[in-house]
């Protein structure tokens, strides 16, 4: 087993590392210690853009490779965030395709996140797809479930512009009226937290709690016990090739996903059998919570389980990033 070796980093009162001051703050101790690391192979770098500058120059001083796992597109999420000065724009993008043109190799996880990173490279960059994925043993299907009474959705991570989880509070009231003890549970963080508990507690709405942060262990009991678990992807913002993880930690349980939102979270969804893939729309969103609720078309745990051990278990998808790093350092 390898060394884990941490550094504090300023976050926000979430818990999140969020905006320049964060990324700095870990940032400039990274590449002190990249520097001052006795022995170095090769680098596996994660998003954002700022911390593939620090290693690929580290990398570069130190004579070493580094592949960068491209978890997401950075650049795609700010140009969708209103405010951001242009010229941030621009130096996110031109950071994040400078990374992935001189990586030995760049890991993807989706076909859509595949697409993207080539388009933006003109092709220049060596990539390949092993995916992400759920720790299958945390998120288990065998074990408690939550101890929650009555019927319930669950919304686990963060709530942002970029998921747009206010359809879903739009679309509860509506379905409470025909289920009166149903609720919807976030347990959640992020930028838009604030702002949709503020706006449930202003419009009196009724069966919607928010709670706080718990560990992944608890969140994998109240997805068990769960009708569904609750993803989604604002239109129009060029997300649409985002397949966010929470939709494996719920199949991973045997629960089944409600997606709002088109692209490849509502494809696989849809072509797999594991939910209700639906538009980002109140109306559309309620329809297939009122399905969840009465059990129609629900999947079975089994297939949901079997599905995600398959295609989207984390030591599978970790098992081929390695591979790909040490096949590198063996060219």
């Amino acid at each position: 087993a390898g060394r884990v070796s941490r550094w504090p980093v300023k976050r926000d009162r979430q818990g999140q590392v969020r905006g320049y001051l964060s990324y700095l703050s870990f940032d400039v101790p990274l590449a002190l210690r990249l520097l001052l690391q006795r022995r170095m192979d090769a680098l596996v770098l994660e998003p954002p853009p700022t911390t593939g500058l620090v290693g690929m120059v580290a990398a570069a001083i130190r004579r070493v490779p580094y592949t960068f796992y491209a978890a997401d597109v950075w650049s795609d999420a700010t140009d969708s965030v209103e405010g951001v000065p242009r010229l941030v724009r621009q130096a996110v993008r031109r950071a994040e395709t400078t990374v992935w043109i001189r990586a030995a190799h760049v890991l993807t996880i989706s076909p859509g996140v595949q697409h993207r990173v080539q388009e933006l490279v003109d092709g220049r960059a060596r990539a390949t797809m092993v995916g992400n994925g759920i720790d299958a043993a945390t998120f288990s299907d065998h074990g408690e479930d939550g101890g929650e009474k009555g019927p319930y959705f669950v919304y686990a991570g963060t709530v942002s512009e970029w998921q747009g989880a206010g359809v879903f509070v739009e679309a509860f009231a509506r379905v409470r009226e025909d289920h009166p003890d149903a609720r919807l549970l976030f347990f959640s963080e992020g930028s838009g937290r604030d702002a949709l508990e503020e706006r449930v507690r202003a419009e009196g709405l009724e069966g919607i709690e928010f709670r706080d942060r718990i560990p992944p262990a608890e969140v994998a009991a109240h997805l068990r016990g769960a009708v569904a678990g609750l993803s989604s992807i604002t239109p129009g913002q060029g997300y649409e090739f985002a397949l966010p993880t929470k939709i494996y930690a719920a199949t991973s349980t045997g629960t089944p996903v409600i997606h709002a939102g088109e692209g490849a979270a509502h494809d696989r969804i849809a072509d797999h059998g594991l939910g209700w893939a639906c538009d980002h729309d109140p109306a559309a969103v309620a329809a297939a919570m009122d399905r969840a609720l009465r059990g129609d078309g629900t999947p079975t745990p089994g297939h949901l389980r079997r599905w995600t051990l398959e295609n989207a278990s984390l030591a599978g998808c970790a098992a081929q990033a390695a591979e790909q790093v040490l096949g590198d350092l063996r060219r």
